[in-house]
């Protein structure tokens, strides 16, 4: 038996946070899996992340105290997983639960698991003693211990159903191809608009979660009722409380309709693509409150979540001093000493601290409660300038200072974007720094890994890291060409289409073809809290397609599509990722290539702007090593080549022209 805890030697700050409990903590590996094959005990899988707020509060009712985890100890192999790290395990054992319990899961998860990986019971959150009504965690271990002691056939026969259960999930590979239509995307426009919030933005109530998949597939379509839930959903948050209103950057989601109150973690892999869509929205509207909201969260994300090496880390945790909260929210008194009363009396009116405590009704936590004048601005600069200096000095929430492949991708993406619509140098070379880090660290012969911290990169990649990453690489060069980034898109591609491809159904699994035999594997379509590889992979690979003119990547995108096509259709909600594929798939991108003296070209991309219908790439005149198909003649004037699918007009040297 496992005589201590083996998380000391683990990169996941969620894991060391667990390091020193009295449970014999074990990771996800071939020691831990053996050992339960050998002895034949079964595994108690906890899952979470280190910004988990029950998480944490599960951890110190249970697994710091000596008397449950002796309990834990002897009935069980215990397996300690960062979702983060480990997304497969997450998906399929989440997949499990709500399977085996026939409701939603969440984190902290915990699954009682067969030596074999096999889930026969499960639950998120268990309160040390009975409470909620729930049973008391030591409890219910003995209860779960005993059933698989007395119960194995009728848990083998569970097995058995629930592996059959878990492969229905699996899209079926289409008997013949069918032809897209835009049926699915209208359908999907109106089921959002069924489920939207008018007067606060947003879909459905309490809790309400950003959903920028939603959000990119309604600013992306021809329709003004459309753009505007999407452009209505990105004020009222950039008016909430969900949106820092000192600090910058977007909480994970609001307790409330209304984003007033939020939970009040900062994750990177929402704030990257949320950075976009405020761009875009500013783009849209014109709308000042947009450009400041892309300001100040750029501005956080290079201040707070950089790492010196370049990376950007994953999250800031809810909690700091053990409350949660206590970092953002504000005394009345405390207010009163920090401004003159000048500044109080408009920081009060313009962020609600004249009002009642909106914050467990004692602490005020800042939202846009009323519009200032013009002439009131510069005033209010200078207050939230000073309690953003207070707050610094305030005990800062956790950070977890893991970098992820995926979260940095959509990161590097939403920042690059932002750089190219604000015309910001110093954005862009943050995504830089970061890619560049990417490349370095997480990309070694041909293969990505997904996590690295202290100098130690490990774990094979998912599909998301490879997807997302080129959908990454692809905006890069729109905001700076450089043939590094084109090499690499290329070998991300590739290695797309060798290591996950599903060749004779069509799609992408989760996990490469050698990843470890796991009790599942996954192959989804669904967006979650981030898009959808299968989405995210058929967009960029159309995408780097046309731009080639290389066939594998379209055939590829085509394939997932009609792999998916028939649930697009069945219930297009939810799937948003794989719509906007299927939108380009019927209605390919304007692919535009200029070609000149670098500072004309700068002024060609300034007038172009952002149109997420259009792929620009501005080559200067000088730079060498272009695939055939991008080696255009320089010349003193800049040119313009367009094409779309398999149209292309003459080039011309006009920007009119070119604009109409």
């Amino acid at each position: 038996m496992t005589s201590r805890n083996r998380l000391a030697a683990e990169t996941s700050p969620y894991l060391l946070q667990h390091a020193k409990n009295p449970v014999h903590w074990q990771p996800w590996d071939e020691q831990a899996l053996t050992q339960a094959r050998q002895e034949q005990r079964p595994i108690l899988l906890s899952v979470g992340y280190s910004a988990c707020h029950w998480c944490h509060v599960m951890a110190h009712e249970s697994f710091e105290d000596e008397e449950v985890a002796a309990v834990m100890n002897r009935l069980f192999i215990n397996i300690k997983v960062d979702r983060e790290e480990r997304p497969d395990l997450d998906q399929i054992y989440q997949t499990a639960h709500h399977l085996l319990t026939r409701r939603n899961g969440g984190w902290p998860l915990t699954m009682f698991l067969a030596p074999d990986g096999t889930p026969f019971f499960g639950g998120t959150y268990f309160p040390k003693l009975p409470r909620y009504g729930l049973p008391g965690f030591a409890d219910l271990c003995q209860q779960v211990a005993m059933a698989y002691r007395e119960r194995g056939e009728d848990i083998a026969a569970q097995a058995d159903e629930l592996r059959a259960a878990m492969l229905d999930t699996m899209p079926r590979a289409p008997t013949e191809p069918t032809l897209l239509d835009r049926a699915p995307l209208n359908a999907a426009e109106a089921m959002l608009a069924r489920a939207f919030d008018r007067p606060h933005g947003g879909f459905g109530g309490a809790p309400k979660f950003p959903h920028p998949t939603d959000l990119a597939f309604l600013l992306d379509r021809d329709s003004t009722a459309a753009r505007e839930m999407a452009l209505t959903t990105l004020r009222r948050m950039g008016e909430g409380g969900i949106y820092d209103q000192i600090g910058g950057g977007f909480a994970r989601y609001s307790v409330d309709e209304r984003w007033e109150i939020p939970h009040f973690e900062k994750m990177l892999y929402d704030n990257g693509p949320l950075l976009a869509l405020c761009a875009d929205a500013w783009v849209l509207s014109g709308e000042p409150a947009f450009a400041r909201i892309v300001e100040e969260t750029a501005a956080w994300v290079c201040r707070e979540m950089q790492a010196p090496e370049g990376g950007y880390f994953s999250a800031l945790d809810a909690d700091s001093e053990g409350e949660e909260g206590k970092y953002y929210v504000w005394d009345r008194d405390e207010i009163g000493r920090l401004l003159t009363p000048q500044e109080s009396a408009l920081a009060g009116r313009r962020w609600g601290f004249d009002g009642p405590p909106n914050f467990e009704n004692r602490h005020w936590h800042a939202r846009v409660a009323a519009d200032i004048a013009p002439d009131e601005e510069a005033l209010l600069a200078s207050a939230r300038r000073k309690l953003f200096a207070a707050r610094e000095r305030r005990v800062r929430p956790g950070c977890d200072d893991k970098i992820l492949t995926s979260w940095n991708a959509l990161m590097i993406e939403g920042i690059a974007h932002a750089s190219r619509i604000f015309g910001r140098a110093d954005w862009l070379h943050s995504a830089r720094r970061a890619l560049d880090f990417l490349r370095s660290a997480l990309w070694r012969e041909g293969r990505l890994l997904a996590t690295a911290r202290g100098g130690r990169a490990h774990l094979d990649a998912y599909l998301d890291d490879y997807a997302f990453l080129l959908a990454a690489l692809l905006e890069m060069m729109q905001a700076e060409y450089r043939n590094d980034d084109l090499e690499f898109a290329v070998a991300l591609a590739d290695a797309l289409l060798e290591r996950f491809e599903d060749r004779d159904a069509g799609g992408f699994h989760f996990t490469a073809h050698d990843h470890e035999a796991l009790f599942h594997r996954p192959k989804s379509g669904h967006d979650n809290a981030t898009p959808s590889g299968n989405g995210v992979a058929a967009f960029a690979l159309q995408r780097l397609g046309h731009l080639l003119g290389e066939t594998r990547y379209l055939d590829a995108a085509e394939r997932t599509l009609q792999l998916f096509w028939p649930h697009i259709r069945q219930a297009p909600g939810g799937i948003a990722s794989l719509l906007r594929a299927a939108g380009e798939a019927m209605v390919p991108p304007d692919i535009v290539i200029l070609r000149g003296p670098a500072e004309a070209l700068a002024d060609w991309t300034g007038r172009l702007g952002a149109n997420p219908r259009r792929m620009v790439l501005a080559l200067p005149n000088g730079t060498n090593g272009l695939p055939p198909i991008l080696t255009k003649p320089e010349s003193d004037a800049v040119n313009a080549w367009v094409c779309r699918g398999v149209t292309c007009s003459a080039p011309t040297a006009n920007i009119e022209d070119l604009l109409n």
